[in-house]
Formats: C-alpha cells, sequence, structure tokens
C-alpha cells in the first residue's frame, strides 16, 4: 500500500470546459480487513480508502515516488537521529479541527502502544521509547504467555514544541526514516478519535482530499471531495465509490460495459489472449508498477518449517511458463524479493527461484515429507488461475500431493492470515509502502514485523538490517540491505514469484486516468467528460 500520490507543490490546473467536476466515479476495491483506522490498516483494500481520507507529512510523486512535502512544511536532521518537523499552518480534519503537531504525536502513539495491537505499530520501532511502550512478547504473538504490561504509554522519541512543530528522536540513525512517513500509518489523528473511537470507525474523519459518506460492509464506500482542502492540487471530479465485488472477473464484466469507471488490475481471463485489447481498445491503462507476487509460508506450522520444503517448492515452479502462459508475459520472473525498479536492487539474489526440476527433488528428499501440501489463496483478486498453474508445476515436477484451497473474501483471508489460522502456505505480495530496498526487506520479513505475518524470524537477518538501518550514507545502506536479503535466501521465508506490468482500465466517461507507481489510480488524475 502507499499514500495518495500527488504533487503537492504543483500549480492548480484549471479543468478545461468539457470536464465535469461535479461528476461521481465507482473504482474497483477489496474489502477492508479493519475498521478504518490508519496505524491499524497495512492492506490494500483498506489503504485504497485511507489514502484519499488522509494527508501525510510527505507524498510520493505520481509519475517517480519521489517523496514531496505534503502537509511537512520542512524535515530536517543533522544526524538522521534527531528529526525536527514543522507543518504547514491551516489545516483541518474534516470536522473542522486543527491539524497540530499534537494530532501526529498522538496518533503515533497510539499506534505505537503494545496494548492496542495496531497492525501497523512496527514502523514505530525505530523511535526512541518503542520497547517500553511495545514490549518484546518473549514467546511470540502466539505463546501461551500474556504480552509484557508496558512501562510507559508514549514514545519518550516525540515531543510537542508548539502547535506546528515536533521533534522525533530515533533509538539510532536511521537515514531511510524521512522516506517512510508518507505511508499511511504516519496519518494524523483528529481528537474526535481519542474520545470516542468506535464511532471514529464508523466515520472516519481524515485531512485528505477526500471525506467520508457513507460504507456498507461487503458491498461499497462513498467518499465526497473536500473543497477546504488544503493541498496544492484538488481532485477534478466529486464524489468517489469503492465498490467491492466477489471477483475481479466480476469486476471486469462492469468495466467492460462502463459499468464501473476504473481497475487497477485486470484478471487473467482479460489477459489471456490479450482480449483486452479487443475488449477496451484506448481505455487500457498500464505502466510498471511497485510491487511481486510471492508465496508465504506458516512458519508455525509443519512441513513449512523446514528450509528444504520450501526450496524443493520454489525450484518446482516454472515462473518463466506461467508468466507466458497465464499473464500474457505481463509479469517477469522474479530473481529476488527486492523490486527491480527499486534503487539498491541487485539481480540474482535469490539462487531457489530457478526452475530446476532435479535441485527440486535432491531437496524434497532430504525434507523427507510425505504428507500433502496446500497452497490457499482468496479468490476475488484473480489468483485462482495462477494458483493452480504453481500447484501443477510442483505436482508434475515433484509427483507429491498437493492441492489449492480457495477461501472468498480477501478481508476474510486477511484475518485468518493475520490469526495465524493458515492451514497451508499461502499466496501474498507486496506493494511497495515508500520507494525503498529496506521496505522490501523490513516489514515482510524481520522478526515481529508488521507484516511478517508467517512469522519468519533469523537472528543474522536482523542483525544484518539493523547494520544497514545505521548506515552513514544511502549507497553503503544499500550494500548492506543487500547482504541482509542474501541471508535471507538461504532460509526462503517466502517464494517471490514475479513483478509486473500492471494492465488495467478505464470506462468510456473518464478522459484521463493514470495509475501511480504503487498500482494505485492516481486520483488527482482522474478527469470525467462532460
Amino acid at each position: 500500500m502507499a499514500a495518495l500520490a500527488a504533487t503537492a507543490c504543483a500549480t492548480p490546473a484549471e479543468p478545461e470546459a468539457t470536464v465535469d467536476t461535479d461528476a461521481g466515479i465507482t473504482i474497483f476495491n477489496t474489502e477492508p480487513e479493519n475498521p478504518l483506522v490508519p496505524g491499524n490498516t497495512t492492506e490494500v483494500g483498506g489503504g485504497n480508502v485511507l489514502d484519499p481520507l488522509f494527508t501525510g507529512l510527505i507524498e510520493y510523486d505520481p509519475k517517480d515516488a519521489k517523496p514531496v512535502n505534503a502537509m511537512a512544511e520542512s524535515f530536517e536532521t543533522k544526524d538522521s537521529k534527531l528529526f525536527t518537523v514543522k507543518l504547514k499552518s491551516g489545516w483541518t480534519f474534516h470536522d473542522g479541527s486543527p491539524v497540530t503537531a499534537k494530532s501526529f504525536v498522538d496518533a503515533w502513539n497510539w499506534t505505537a502502544y503494545g496494548p492496542n495491537a495496531a497492525q501497523g505499530a512496527s514502523f514505530f520501532s525505530q523511535i526512541e521509547g518503542y520497547s517500553a511502550v511495545n514490549p518484546k512478547d518473549p514467546d511470540g504473538p502466539d505463546g501461551p504467555q500474556p504480552a509484557p504490561t508496558p512501562t510507559a504509554n508514549t514514545l519518550s522519541g516525540l515531543k510537542v514544541v508548539d502547535d506546528t512543530t515536533f521533534t522525533i528522536t530515533l533509538s539510532e540513525a536511521f537515514s531511510v526514516f524521512p522516506v517512510t512517513v508518507g505511508y499511511e500509518v504516519f496519518s494524523p489523528l483528529p481528537e474526535s478519535f481519542f474520545k470516542d473511537k468506535a464511532a471514529f470507525e464508523q466515520h472516519p474523519i481524515g485531512n485528505g482530499p477526500f471525506r467520508f459518506v457513507s460504507r456498507v460492509v461487503g458491498q461499497e464506500i462513498k467518499l465526497t471531495r473536500w473543497d477546504d482542502y488544503k493541498g496544492g492540487e484538488k481532485p477534478k471530479f466529486k464524489d468517489l465509490t469503492l465498490k467491492a465485488y466477489q471477483s475481479r472477473e466480476a469486476a471486469y464484466g462492469d468495466l467492460v460495459t462502463n459499468s464501473l469507471d476504473f481497475m487497477e488490475e485486470l484478471p487473467p481471463n482479460a489477459l489471456a489472449g490479450q482480449k483486452y485489447e479487443q475488449d477496451l481498445g484506448d481505455r487500457v491503462v498500464q505502466r510498471e508498477t511497485l510491487n511481486n507476487q510471492t508465496i508465504a509460508f506458516p512458519f508455525y506450522l509443519k512441513p513449512y518449517d523446514d528450509v528444504n520444503v520450501r526450496k524443493a517448492l520454489s525450484l518446482a515452479i516454472n515462473r518463466e511458463e506461467i508468466t507466458q502462459r497465464i499473464f500474457e508475459g505481463s509479469r517477469k520472473p522474479a530473481d529476488g524479493w527486492v523490486h527491480p525498479l527499486t534503487e539498491g536492487y541487485k539481480p540474482g539474489q535469490c539462487e531457489f527461484c530457478k526452475f530446476d526440476p532435479t535441485k527440486a527433488k535432491e531437496y524434497w528428499a532430504k525434507a523427507n515429507y510425505t504428507g500433502p501440501i496446500i497452497l490457499q489463496s482468496n479468490t476475488d483478486g484473480g489468483h485462482q488461475e495462477w494458483a493452480e498453474a504453481v500447484v501443477n508445476s510442483i505436482k508434475n515436477t515433484l509427483g507429491i500431493d498437493i492441492k489449492f484451497v480457495p477461501t472468498t473474501s480477501f478481508g476474510e483471508f486477511r484475518q485468518k492470515v493475520n490469526a495465524h489460522e493458515m492451514t497451508g502456505m499461502y499466496r501474498a505480495g507486496w506493494i511497495a509502502d515508500y520507494p525503498s530496498i529496506e521496505n522490501w526487506l523490513t516489514p515482510i520479513l524481520r522478526t515481529g514485523a508488521s507484516s511478517n505475518d508467517g512469522l519468519y524470524s533469523n537472528p543474522a537477518f536482523d542483525a544484518k538490517l539493523a547494520e544497514a538501518d545505521k548506515a552513514p550514507s544511502k549507497d553503503e545502506a544499500n550494500k548492506l540491505y543487500q547482504d541482509a536479503e542474501k541471508i535471507a535466501a538461504q532460509d526462503m521465508p517466502t517464494i517471490p514469484l514475479w513483478t509486473q506490468n500492471t494492465i488495467g482500465g478505464k470506462s468510456n466517461r473518464l478522459k484521463t486516468a493514470t495509475l501511480d507507481p504503487f498500482r494505485s489510480l492516481d486520483l488527482f488524475s482522474v478527469e470525467v467528460t462532460k
């Protein structure tokens, strides 16, 4: 997930007379997993709703993902450990209350506080005092012992200086930190959230270019343009409906008939034989995006805790064949965990990502496992075809008992993943939160990280990440992150499958609509024909 991309400092352009600035549009979405609280949302369906509702300190340029100031007037440091943030004045939340330094500090403290169990808590682990508000659970989240009681309620590294200034002190220098704070878990929260959290979850109040209108769980969420938005660029349409579908295939049917205005990614049945070109013509929207597809392992369940099993399964997947047959070449086989478009990417980091039937059989023999293997996935995201192809590739290579087990909605699927209730390996993937090599490793694979859902842990990998975090320069940090990636590669904590040229589509009502690097609709690009 990524913050709404916007060139916040750009001069607003007046829409042409042929553009209907009061129009409404409907776009595809998956059902959010949790109530809509920024610090507790780390999945795509919820992020697609929260991005338009909130504006953080920085945002990412929709063309090249470079960070630009949004609510931050300045973000200064001399040592990458102590940061001073000055906010732009005059911003308010949708309820009219001011957005102040306290709005950020209180929101960050709430997310970091262990008993709140917010999914985004670990993003604050670099801030001084995190271990006091979120002490490490000695037997892990699934252990029988309760987590230790925090010895502090707030992060000692956060200080409000005045209404528009606050300081951030990190435990150690972390040069990447300023790039991370555009991610939505760093959004501010109004005082109303802390007075009545349940009411806020029913009616979220943000400070972004759109405000909340209504939600029907499992069906749709409605937002509308907030005309008092203080950002430099304004949406050129009024109403935004995010519609949840049972499957991408169903949504694609609506897109073809212009009943749906935008899908960021078309399903495999539309890609087959490049059918979408006939169906959509000049309504196709595409670009290279910062996301990948992976298979994750539940390390809490045998035999997936066996590295030989994990290596054998990865070596048995013919990525070249699947990307051509299922995706018509719009996916590129992955050779590591870091996306090739990310600065610091090093080719060939994953030696077990190449299809090698001989080696696959050798590792499977080492595992000495004869039971079944299961691959699980939700089916509302266009994943069934490739999941079945992966299962067939492994079955044909290893001759083992393996099957694909579908679940229904993305939200239901994610709840089982987060509850550590998976009964087999499962579909995963990552859309960059921010443009850094660190984001492809830390949140997914570091011990206890927010999206380390399979509970992978390797102290040597963690130590190398920590060393990279403290590196004095970006080049030195990138080299150390590469070393960390290589350590993880020997464990195969997940199976990298492919990256992609994302192919989406728009209705004939939309004059313009473009994808940003994070595989989301750039809402500021949308113009509706009058």
